[in-house]
């Protein structure tokens, strides 16, 4: 197999009709790492929407216990991407997404905010970070995909094209990012969870990652900006290997976010109806079953 096959697949496919079969080569052969750094991004994003990021303190699922929501937001998420709407698991995923969200009152626009980020967010990663742009397929692809997502989670007046979802995506910024003082909690919060992953180098992961902000972001959350050279060292640092993967052969063999290394909270597996929830429901004599596929790979 050679580097560009994935990509001459994508292009013999219908992006309309064959959306979840390139998302799924886009996101889990051709770019898995950007793309669960891309969506970390994303709802990382999201925080700078004071509705958004004063709920989620309020809740404290991203303050008190950030690991397991960065673990059922991810899971949830692929699941849909690696057994899609119409499987079993895919259901199941989509049934918990809507459950979380049905305990709160969240408006239509901060929840088509929110899909915005995942169609816009990665695509503009990939573009400036990936081993190659994202090919208009894809891009066309991850919009239909989303939008089909958007439809499950009942969520209406759905941009149409990625174009569309873009400039959904910078209005709703430009009207609504403001500073809140929970918010900020929550993005100190999510910034310490991913650098503590890096043990003794998290300060120095941590200032990578403020390097990374744009500086809409870096003034509401009102963080001191990164000095330029940090800023192109962190930049020039993901292009070299953007660079070093792009001479790798391609991936044969699919990789979805179970198996990412930042998932930590489920080392004997999980099942997808329990993510989401806190405490984790045990019955008395049993333990939850991993489906098929849902243990992550050591």
């Amino acid at each position: 197999m050679r580097r560009y096959d994935w990509l001459r697949e994508i292009r013999r496919l219908d992006p309309e009709r064959d959306f979840l079969r390139i998302y799924r080569i886009t996101a889990s052969h051709e770019f898995p790492w950007d793309m669960t750094r891309a969506l970390e991004l994303a709802l990382y994003r999201t925080y700078a929407v004071p509705s958004i990021g004063r709920l989620l303190a309020r809740t404290a699922e991203l303050t008190d216990r950030t690991q397991k929501r960065y673990d059922d937001t991810a899971l949830l998420l692929d699941a849909v991407v690696e057994h899609g709407f119409d499987g079993t698991e895919g259901r199941t995923a989509i049934r918990r997404i809507n459950q979380m969200h049905r305990g709160y009152d969240i408006s239509n626009d901060d929840m088509r905010y929110v899909l915005c980020t995942f169609v816009v967010v990665p695509t503009r990663w990939i573009d400036q970070y990936g081993w190659r742009p994202l090919s208009e397929h894809e891009k066309r692809a991850i919009a239909a995909y989303y939008r089909t997502l958007g439809r499950h989670m009942g969520i209406t007046e759905i941009p149409e094209t990625h174009q569309d979802f873009a400039r959904c995506l910078d209005d709703y910024e430009e009207a609504h990012f403001g500073w809140d003082e929970g918010a900020r909690r929550v993005s100190d919060a999510t910034l310490d969870l991913m650098a503590g992953w890096y043990g003794p180098l998290a300060p120095v992961v941590k200032k990578g990652s403020m390097a990374l902000l744009d500086d809409s972001l870096l003034d509401v959350f009102r963080y001191e900006h990164p000095k330029p050279a940090v800023r192109a060292a962190v930049r020039g640092a993901l292009k070299l290997r953007a660079r070093a993967v792009r001479l790798l052969p391609p991936r044969r063999t699919p990789h979805y976010a179970r198996q990412n290394p930042e998932i930590k909270g489920y080392p004997n597996g999980f099942r997808l109806a329990d993510l989401g929830t806190f405490p984790p429901p045990h019955r008395a004599g049993s333990c939850p079953v991993p489906h098929v596929g849902d243990t992550p790979e050591p």
